[in-house]
């Protein structure tokens, strides 16, 4: 991880969930290529490697957005791809 990585997948998350309506919108991403699927997989990383206190208190954090995360978007009904074998979030499916 670099400098900053945290707060980038915290602000890319923050952005994402500004956007108006019910579900997040495929077509709207942070930059091509960064979408939100990656600023979680980059929390994930970072979880893994904190301190115990550290990891509590980014985890709760990381909770409430993969609360807000599941119920902007809908279950991927296709078959899994190497997207979906990664995190939960990957097998989800945002509105375009």
């Amino acid at each position: 991880m670099w400098p900053g990585a945290v707060a980038d997948a915290l602000a890319r998350f923050e952005w994402a969930f500004r956007r108006p309506g019910r579900y997040l919108n495929a077509s709207r991403v942070w930059q091509p290529g960064l979408e939100v699927e990656y600023a979680r997989d980059d929390l994930e990383e970072v979880v893994l490697h904190l301190p115990r206190g550290a990891q509590r208190d980014l985890g709760r954090l990381v909770a409430r957005i993969d609360d807000e995360f599941e119920r902007r978007t809908l279950p991927n009904p296709g078959p899994v791809n190497a997207f979906t074998v990664g995190g939960w979030w990957w097998s989800r499916i945002r509105e375009h």
